[in-house]
């Protein structure tokens, strides 16, 4: 029977042949769970009995929502979960190491045609490596640390077949949104998402792994890329690990195919409060902005530093904007201040912070005030999303926010790119 991706990784994982609507118990490669869910998680497996994790090698902790910790009752939660790992020989990942979504990739934790759980809803990620990854619940992640299994239903499969190569100073950030505006933030609810194409052959590494982790902000259970000569050259910097790719069969049945043409795609910008509520910038009408952000999971990696730097390089930040800059990790900030990036970050205006999830998730660093327009290179952009229920996100691409940041408006960033990047 002809496979997606996604039925051939549950067969793999099932010892059995599988298809979309099917109910199945998967062994898991890989769980997670990082300070804003593993206290639960540490709650609910004590509550089932939990004595042991089922491989401590196929498991790990990150603190990085909450890093530094804001308040005594975020350190101490921090604090069982470092007691966890180390009762149950867990591998922890702490305070300023960086998002989680970063440090499984780069540590070579996980593997193409893996399937893998995580308690963060953008677990999808790692679709980018063609890895089956998909955020669950604390329970649900605390009954996998013990019995190494899940349950699933195999979803369908919608297939985007993406022609043509991005324009200079577009990037994967606007291709997704793009994607995510045309489909709607439900278009592809509990559905597995194929990523095909010359544009996704033609996207860095960083770039897929932006587009994978906000599958889910279209609905979606898995977003999924196949492995080509790029994957393969990254992989090999992270692991000496054999891989073994999955790839859909020609013959595979799809739920829809979407195909698009999108050599000509413009930046484009999600507005509040939706992540759908989507944009090309030159049909936004020009929009003040009091803060800019710079990085988390979509956009703290290295292309998107450089991206910034490009813009940022030799000029000031406006003086009404407060822009804050979050590496995605350890790794990815001391190259950057090898690189000079950090510096010219830092004598533009900007505010660099340690590695983690920063201002995105609300709960400490940079909290924006009542009123205040955020430009973001984060995934959401809910009401209420960074702190204040009161506050206007817009998203958009890193190079889109360095260019607004300068401009104290938001700004076509191909404005100050041309061919540079």
């Amino acid at each position: 029977m002809p496979q997606t991706i996604i039925e051939k990784i549950f067969s793999k994982h099932t010892g059995k042949s599988v298809k979309a609507g099917d109910f199945v118990i998967a062994d898991i490669d890989f769980a997670f769970a990082q300070d804003g869910t593993a206290p639960l998680a540490i709650q609910a497996f004590r509550k089932m009995g939990g004595k042991r994790v089922f491989n401590s090698q196929k498991a790990a902790l990150i603190i990085d929502h909450s890093a530094p910790s804001p308040n005594i009752g975020v350190s101490e939660l921090h604090q069982l979960m470092r007691d966890f790992s180390r009762r149950r020989n867990v591998k922890l990942y702490d305070v300023g190491q960086g998002v989680c979504h970063q440090l499984i990739l780069e540590s070579g934790l996980v593997l193409p045609g893996d399937l893998v759980i995580g308690a963060d809803s953008h677990t999808c990620t790692y679709g980018a490596i063609n890895v089956a990854s998909t955020g669950v619940g604390s329970t649900d992640l605390a009954s996998s640390l013990i019995s190494g299994k899940l349950w699933f239903k195999v979803p369908e499969t919608i297939k985007f077949i993406l022609h043509g190569k991005l324009p200079a100073g577009v990037m994967g950030k606007d291709l997704i949104l793009y994607l995510i505006g045309k489909v709607s933030a439900d278009g592809a609810t509990y559905k597995s998402v194929e990523f095909s194409g010359e544009a996704i052959k033609a996207i860095s590494l960083d770039g897929r792994m932006a587009m994978a982790n906000m599958a889910v902000e279209m609905g979606a259970k898995f977003g999924l890329m196949e492995v080509d000569e790029k994957t393969r050259s990254w992989i090999k910097k992270q692991t000496k690990k054999k891989i073994y790719p999955v790839k859909a069969d020609k013959e595979a049945k799809y739920e829809k195919i979407f195909e698009e043409e999108v050599g000509n795609l413009s930046p484009q910008i999600a507005k509040p409060h939706r992540v759908d509520n989507v944009s090309p910038i030159e049909k936004l009408p020009k929009t003040k902005i009091d803060m800019a952000f710079l990085g988390t999971c979509t956009g703290g990696r290295m292309e998107d530093l450089e991206a910034a730097r490009a813009i940022l390089e030799g000029k000031k930040i406006h003086e009404s904007v407060e822009m804050i800059v979050a590496p995605a990790s350890s790794r990815i900030y001391l190259e950057a201040v090898k690189k000079g990036i950090i510096a010219d970050f830092i004598k533009a205006g900007a505010a660099v912070i340690n590695p983690g999830c920063g201002p995105c998730v609300g709960t400490h660093a940079g909290i924006p005030a009542k009123g205040y327009r955020v430009i973001s290179t984060a995934n959401r952009n809910f009401k209420g999303r960074m702190g204040n229920p009161d506050a206007f996100i817009y998203l958009a691409s890193p190079a889109t926010v360095a260019a607004s940041a300068i401009e104290g408006k938001i700004t076509d960033p191909r404005h100050y790119m041309g061919n540079r990047w």
